[in-house]
């Protein structure tokens, strides 16, 4: 399983990146596998989803993790894991 101090901001927009570029737009949001990925108006600010965590990423390199459920986010690394991988 991928720890939040492996995981690198680079692997974060690399999801990013494959969620907008292979999943389905609705409304301004893409979703693929139960991920979703967003954009403010700029793009200076991206957001992934997963269930009650989202990962907030900064254009400076800074990201930010809010969760309710620890489950949830070892969940989410290892989808992440696993898109990477494939």
């Amino acid at each position: 399983m991928m720890d939040i101090n492996k995981m690198k901001k680079r692997h974060l927009l690399q999801v990013f990146e494959l969620i907008t570029s292979k999943g389905v737009k609705s409304e301004g949001v893409y979703q693929y596998q139960d991920i979703t990925a967003s954009h403010d108006f700029d793009g200076y600010t991206c957001w992934l989803a997963f269930k009650d965590l989202t990962v907030t990423l900064l254009f400076h390199g800074a990201y930010d993790l809010d969760y309710d459920n620890e489950e949830t986010l070892k969940i989410f690394f290892n989808k992440v894991a696993k898109l990477l991988d494939d």
